[in-house]
């Protein structure tokens, strides 16, 4: 008996000690937390840089365009003054219209060759030098000279007439005094956005353009405009061309017209001016298989002249909205908001020449200009419903 109480004691003892031992073992490996392991921590140098937006910056800029500038006799005759001529007062009501745009366009029909030459009339003209100068004075920047009557007066009526507009700083197009002249495409930046001006005629109503002197007038031919549309497409944002085209006094653009646009819409032109008819022909939107869109006014009418009849008395003042989106080294050209502001070559027994914008038409003494503004609203809206007409002050 003794023996198997002592080998009962001896079992309990070992079991004592191994419960023993297992709790030191828990508590030391098991309840601790584990030690950390050292770990290599990249230098802050080895992360991949963060993705950054590329920033963007916008601008926009406004042309603004009117049509022809056809100064008769009696303009001239009512522009006299003791000492040479003053027209500025006949642009005095839409120079505000005018100066407000970040680049303003005209079409000078008729040469301004200076006195000395002569001052004529239909159907050769010749016009003051002055002329210039109040265009200047209203905010014109640029001046087309190619039109049917840039021969009118010869090789030495141009270069003088160039001679004047480089005088008082007015850039001029389609017209040229040397080959190297014409070479030069005429650009003008404003915000940032470059723009580049083309204009062609035509015809010069049968009068010669002299031998190896065909810079004198860019006359339209397809080909050489899309030679030219190219290389102004590499130097600037917005390529914009004057064409003088289409027939008098026709409300709608002709067959012509129209091909050529769409021509030149193809070739990559962003805005094209139209004038010659000495009428309003209306606006269109013409898309492009790029998925770009061009910008047409078919004719700007009359902004100054002595013809006779309300349609040839209506011009007004086109503007458009460029807006340039650059991204990294994408850039982006949207045409939008065009509006067109009609204007009333004013006069009374040929005397007293004045530009009036509809925001300052005498309705109740002229009540014939409200039936204008509502013809003139559907007319040249018809292919844009959503261009706008201004008929009061906010432009």
């Amino acid at each position: 008996m003794k023996i198997k109480n002592g080998v009962v004691l001896i079992i309990v003892a070992i079991l004592l000690i191994t419960i023993a031992f297992a709790m030191f073992y828990v508590n030391h490996n098991f309840a601790r937390p584990p030690a950390e392991v050292p770990r290599e921590v990249p230098h802050q140098d080895n992360f991949p840089p963060a993705d950054e937006p590329e920033p963007v910056h916008q601008s926009s800029a406004t042309l603004a365009a009117v049509g022809d500038i056809l100064i008769h006799s009696s303009i001239y005759r009512d522009a006299k003054t003791q000492d040479g001529f003053d027209f500025t007062p006949m642009f005095a009501r839409v120079k505000p219209i005018l100066s407000r745009a970040d680049i303003a366009f005209a079409n000078q029909e008729t040469i301004i060759g200076g006195v000395k030459l002569g001052l004529s009339d239909y159907p050769r003209f010749n016009s003051p030098f002055e002329v210039g100068d109040a265009l200047k004075d209203a905010g014109i920047d640029i001046v087309s000279m190619a039109n049917n009557h840039t021969l009118d007066r010869g090789e030495a009526a141009i270069r003088n007439a160039i001679g004047h507009w480089n005088e008082i700083g007015m850039t001029y197009v389609g017209a040229y005094q040397s080959w190297e002249d014409r070479q030069s495409i005429r650009t003008i930046e404003k915000n940032g956005i470059v723009f580049s001006f083309l204009a062609y005629s035509y015809g010069t109503n049968g009068l010669p353009v002299p031998k190896g002197k065909e810079y004198l007038v860019n006359l339209i031919d397809l080909e050489q405009i899309k030679k030219d549309v190219t290389r102004a497409r590499n130097i600037s944002d917005v390529v914009v061309v004057s064409l003088h085209f289409g027939n008098e006094y026709h409300k709608m653009p002709d067959e012509s017209q129209t091909q050529l646009v769409h021509a030149l819409a193809d070739a990559g032109v962003d805005i094209i001016l139209g004038h010659h008819p000495h009428v309003l022909q209306p606006a269109q939107w013409i898309e492009r298989d790029s998925g770009k869109r061009t910008f047409v006014i078919y004719s700007l009418g009359n902004f100054i002249a002595a013809q006779n009849g309300i349609d040839r008395e209506i011009g007004g003042i086109l503007q458009i909205k460029i807006v340039k989106t650059t991204k990294g080294d994408q850039t982006k050209i949207v045409l939008k908001n065009p509006q067109f502001i009609p204007t009333w070559a004013y006069k009374e027994h040929y005397r007293n020449y004045d530009i009036i914008p509809a925001s300052q038409w005498n309705t109740d003494k002229f009540p014939i200009l409200e039936k204008v503004l509502r013809e003139l609203k559907t007319h040249m809206t018809q292919w844009i419903p959503d261009m706008e007409i201004i008929t009061g002050d906010s432009f």
